[in-house]
């Protein structure tokens, strides 16, 4: 009986979170930021993970409370840890973007979390993580491309810009200025500049 009581605790305790996480999104398309954060709050102190990534993005841009973002990483951090993937990547940002670069330790933390949002399928995660190691101290240009080609197929026009880029000047794959024109071209019919600048070149 005890289990059994314990058990429908927690399916209630979820239930809860689920609830308010969802009237947070309902309240926040309504325009009610400041009723959103307080349902996303209250799911997140019960350790939903959806909510805290909710919460992270309510501190990060001000919504419905004041822009805080050592409280964005705070939550982005709970939310990274239960697996959730794009607060992996925003936490990994917010280590990468706000934090002095010789902390090696959180450096690599971040690095890790990318990672796990890359292969979890986050764009945007790829496209960050395939210009970091194309851009970083000592690059490594076949790990950078691989990330690039993945976040390029998931639709990133920027991201199929620096792959004609890697194949123009030979970076992590053998130079080839057709396939880079082809790249180029991909990427100027979706709409980016570069690409277009780069083939009027």
């Amino acid at each position: 009986l005890e289990e059994a009581a314990f058990q429908l605790q927690q399916i209630f305790r979820i239930d809860i979170s689920i609830a308010l996480n969802i009237l947070g999104i309902e309240s926040v398309r309504a325009g009610h930021d400041r009723i959103a954060y307080t349902c996303f709050k209250l799911a997140a102190d019960r350790g939903y993970s959806k909510a805290q990534f909710n919460v992270g993005l309510c501190y990060e841009h001000g919504r419905g409370t004041e822009k805080d973002l050592e409280k964005a990483a705070f939550y982005y951090y709970h939310a990274a840890s239960s697996c959730h993937a794009m607060a992996q990547y925003r936490y990994a940002r917010c280590l990468l973007c706000h934090r002095p670069e010789h902390e090696w330790a959180q450096h690599w933390k971040a690095v890790a979390f990318l990672e796990q949002a890359a292969m979890a399928g986050i764009t945007e995660a790829q496209a960050y993580l395939g210009v970091f190691y194309m851009r970083g101290p000592q690059p490594k240009e076949k790990r950078g491309l691989k990330y690039l080609l993945l976040a390029a197929e998931n639709g990133d026009a920027q991201s199929r810009y620096h792959v004609g880029v890697c194949y123009e000047k030979g970076l992590g794959v053998q130079q080839s200025l057709a396939e880079a024109v082809k790249h180029y071209q991909q990427s100027a019919a979706a709409g980016n500049r570069d690409a277009r600048e780069r083939l009027r070149a």
